[in-house]
């Protein structure tokens, strides 16, 4: 009995118990969960708004703002609300048809009849003031508040890249994207992107049945806010890149120049280019397609990352300084011409009419291809070595640490490797242990298999006036206000070479320009050091090819310039270089008449013509 009232005492304890817990969870439910079920209940009255930050703007080595925001307007469909539209007034303020707009809407249904999408993209904000006062006229519809990208100058298309909607393989790969978000798609914009899309944030509102705004929900309670991205400032010089482009404006080729001692991307010219403002708001679509099918002009296609050239006589440069490492070549070897290096069965690799015999310092200077024939050929014959294969190996791995045959990791994408042809290459081409010195004897003047691009030019040239290391090239020289880049830029490369091999091939290209193939581009109070070089082509014209550095000690520019069918490298490039080094030293040029026949001459198509006023300008054919 006892025991039967104990257990009643504690079901009656236990009911009681129960029914305070369930006044507890309600109470809790009530006072903190409420809100939230009361969000969750007027889905249908609430607009959630993604705040969209502004990205970070992209500023020149100087200060000068390059990449800044203006605003634009999405206008966004929730296709489940989208009733009683006077569709034929929204078609005509957005210039579709009804047609397009059917296709419109059922798109966004299918993505989701009750959550909103992009129906019109980056309106302009004078656009955008006609829509706006008759949106009331179409339930469903509101606008999203946008910034879309503009660029000051007219330049440097293919070094800042452009931005577009993400593609669903990045939205599932990246929980941080949305559909319609937009993201880097090349350029520095996509190296830099996570820096420089800040973070979105979200705004609640009510609206009304008639789509009107009636204010904040719970005040702006759950609101969130959106942080603007992170300031970029490049290494790039606005004033050298847009003279650059105007030089190389009809012609198909690239400049780039670097700091040597820093690896600061000064320019990175690609040409033929385009306006980077093509690509930006609605009429991206439209000019991306133009650009894309110009297959007589390419003008996506950027030369400066992505060509690779035979880079001919300036390649002799690095087999001047192999051959000295390796102990074949001292300054004061010399070697005569006989008008060309015979290969046997007749054949000559033929060089032009000069002096002879030449030591080391004049044949850079004269840019004999006798000469480092017989350079190239006592490296590959070099005693030391068991075999052609293990000379050719030593050969191809100290070449290459001057940054060639391999990308160099410039922070913006599409670098490519270039080509130092390695041995299993030639045992596919000639047969195994069947090919020696001679069979590969033009890798010896820069021609046969070896590709280089313009940037691992330009960063030879660099290294040379460094006298054996280089940085890595890079275009961003701060995020934010600290000096915060990749310390990978900071981390100096070494070359295979013995700093002491370099001064004798800097005295080389100094009398390149004062007294040998470059001398017509000297210029007056700078003493600056190149090499020519001209590339064969056996799709056309042999391109021009020049590489150089400046001043002489402590450079403080050091280029490269490509020139496409335009013949020797004295003709084109080397002028080109010579006034993109004075335009930055001494930030104006005096070589008038040098820098009219270089600008107002249309190379791509063979002409040169002046209007009336005896100035040049640039005609149709």
């Amino acid at each position: 009995m006892e025991k039967a009232l104990t257990y009643r005492k504690l079901i009656v304890i236990g009911i009681f118990l129960a029914v305070g817990l369930i006044f507890i969870v309600r109470l809790f439910y009530v006072q903190i969960l409420v809100d939230k079920y009361i969000l969750s209940a007027n889905n249908n009255v609430l607009r959630y708004i993604t705040q969209y930050p502004a990205r970070g703007l992209i500023f020149d080595r100087n200060g000068k703002l390059l990449v800044y925001n203006e605003a634009a307007y999405d206008l966004m469909v929730i296709p489940r609300q989208a009733k009683n539209v006077d569709t034929l007034e929204l078609c005509r303020l957005l210039s579709i048809d009804k047609e397009e707009y059917i296709r419109r809407l059922t798109r966004a249904r299918a993505y989701s009849p009750y959550r909103q999408s992009v129906f019109e993209a980056q309106i302009t904000r004078g656009n955008y003031g006609f829509l706006e006062e008759k949106l009331f006229r179409f339930q469903g519809f509101f606008v999203q508040l946008r910034t879309l990208r503009k660029y000051t100058y007219p330049i440097a298309a293919h070094a800042f890249g452009y931005i577009g909607e993400v593609s669903p393989d990045i939205i599932e790969a990246n929980a941080y994207y949305k559909s319609g978000d937009y993201i880097g798609v090349n350029g520095i914009e996509k190296s830099y992107e996570e820096v420089l899309r800040g973070e979105k944030g979200m705004k609640i509102r009510v609206v009304d049945v008639l789509n009107r705004d009636k204010g904040s929900f719970q005040g702006g309670k759950y609101d969130t806010m959106a942080y603007a991205g992170t300031n970029l400032y490049s290494s790039m010089d606005e004033e050298l890149q847009e003279y650059g482009e105007r030089l190389m404006m009809n012609k198909k080729g690239s400049i780039v120049a670097i700091e040597p001692s820093t690896g600061e991307v000064l320019c990175l010219v690609t040409s033929p280019s385009y306006d980077p403002n093509l690509l930006v708001g609605n009429i991206r679509r439209k000019n991306y397609r133009a650009l894309l099918f110009d297959t007589i002009y390419q003008p996506l296609f950027n030369r400066a990352l992505m060509a690779m050239y035979p880079p001919g006589s300036t390649f002799k440069l690095v087999d001047a300084l192999v051959g000295q490492q390796e102990g074949v070549l001292f300054p004061s070897t010399t070697y005569g011409c006989p008008g060309g290096f015979s290969i046997g069965n007749g054949k000559m690799v033929g060089c032009h009419s000069h002096p002879s015999p030449l030591n080391l310092i004049g044949a850079i200077q004269i840019s004999c291809n006798t000469y480092f024939c017989r350079v190239f050929r006592s490296i590959i014959d070099n005693k030391i070595y068991l075999n052609t294969r293990q000379a050719y190996e030593q050969w191809r791995k100290e070449v290459m640490s001057f940054g060639l045959g391999k990308k160099l990791g410039l922070d913006v994408p599409g670098e490519v490797n270039g080509n130092i042809p390695t041995p299993a290459y030639y045992d596919r081409y000639h047969g195994k242990d069947r090919w020696r010195s001679m069979t590969i004897i033009s890798l010896g003047i820069g021609q046969g298999e070896i590709g280089i691009t313009p940037l691992q030019m330009a960063n030879l040239a660099a290294t040379i006036s460094n006298r054996g290391w280089y940085y890595t090239p890079h275009i961003i020289r701060a995020i934010g206000k600290k000096d915060s880049i990749n310390p990978g830029f900071r981390d100096k490369k070494i070359t295979a070479v013995n700093t002491a091999y370099y001064d004798i091939v800097v005295e080389g290209m100094a009398d390149v320009v004062t007294a040998g193939t470059a001398r017509a581009s000297k210029i007056d109070s700078i003493d600056f050091c190149g090499k020519t070089g001209t590339a064969q082509n056996p799709q056309g014209k042999n391109h021009s090819i020049f590489i150089a550095f400046a001043p002489k000690l402590n450079s403080k520019i050091a280029i490269s310039v490509v020139v496409e069918n335009a013949g020797y490298g004295a003709e084109w490039a080397a002028p080109i270089a010579s006034l993109m080094i004075e335009k930055y030293l001494k930030r104006k040029v005096k070589r008038k008449d040098l820098e009219d026949r270089i600008m107002n001459t249309d190379i791509i198509h063979g002409i040169y013509k002046k209007d009336e006023s005896g100035k040049g300008r640039f005609l149709p054919d």
